[in-house]
């Protein structure tokens, strides 16, 4: 068993930098620890690597983006009667759906704000709402790309349309919002009273082609009877929302710290502190 277990630590050692990989083997040496005990400790120490290798997400979000590339331009078959304009759909709903996600993580951050009253919730809502925006933006664009293709022009006056439209214009006002007001809890407080307002018009968004009759087409993913994508558009469009929603947690994540050095450096100067 001892043999065995110097064997492993002998594997479990090669995930480490190779200087690293020799100071702790000497380091076993010289303690005399037993195999079991340093197989225990590598493991725990190659684990702390790994974790702080993969706190990068750029390379793997680049993998996500240039598969998702592939498939939605590549693999997924053609739509036999819109062709390859149908391909912006792979774009268009993900985006959707991922500003949904953002818009609810800065409603419920807001909540939190308002019960706790911690800034670092009021950091998490802005940088969310933020995100949130540039995706809803991303969806109206595509939108409008597939409109003008499909119908001739960029935009009608749709349910689906406007309401979505509202909801970015509810979320660009609670961006100048935060410039207008400068005493940082009364900003934190008000903001959190609109984005809790706006994540209240995504149902409605959701909503709007099966509540009336609209222009744009009938729903394709829960629509009921008669709705339906082929599998292997269904897994395309799952797998690009996927990619982009660890996008979207990556900008929040970054954003956030933004946020709270600014805050921080604020705080700083209304002390009248040297920076």
């Amino acid at each position: 068993m001892t043999r065995i277990c110097w064997r492993l630590v002998d594997v479990v050692s090669r995930l480490l930098e190779p200087d690293e990989r020799d100071a702790v083997r000497g380091d076993f040496a010289e303690s005399g620890v037993t195999g079991g005990k340093a197989l225990f400790d590598l493991i725990g120490l190659a684990t702390r690597r790994q974790a702080a290798r993969w706190k990068d997400w750029r390379p793997w979000l680049a993998l996500l983006g240039i598969a998702s590339l592939y498939l939605i331009l590549i693999w997924a078959p053609e739509e036999r009667t819109r062709g390859g304009v149908q391909r912006i759909f792979y774009f268009h709903v993900p985006s959707a759906y991922t500003a949904f996600v953002a818009f609810c993580i800065g409603g419920i951050a807001s909540v939190r704000y308002l019960i706790r009253r911690d800034f670092r919730y009021d950091d998490l809502s802005v940088a969310a709402n933020e995100v949130g925006l540039v995706f809803a933006i991303a969806n109206l664009v595509t939108g409008m790309l597939w409109a003008k293709a499909m119908w001739g022009t960029y935009w009608v006056w749709d349910a689906r349309l406007t309401t979505m439209l509202l909801l970015a214009l509810i979320y660009a006002g609670y961006l100048i919002l935060r410039r207008g007001i400068n005493e940082p809890g009364r900003r934190a407080a008000v903001c959190a009273g609109v984005s809790i307002v706006g994540i209240v018009d995504i149902p409605i968004v959701y909503m709007a082609n099966r509540w009336w009759h609209t222009q744009h087409p009938s729903p394709i993913i829960f629509g009921g009877q008669g709705s339906g994508l082929d599998p292997r558009m269904t897994f395309v469009v799952l797998f690009t929302f996927m990619s982009l929603l660890f996008l979207s947690l990556y900008w929040i994540r970054t954003r956030r710290r933004l946020v709270q050095i600014r805050r921080e450096v604020d705080s700083l100067q209304a002390a009248g502190s040297p920076l």
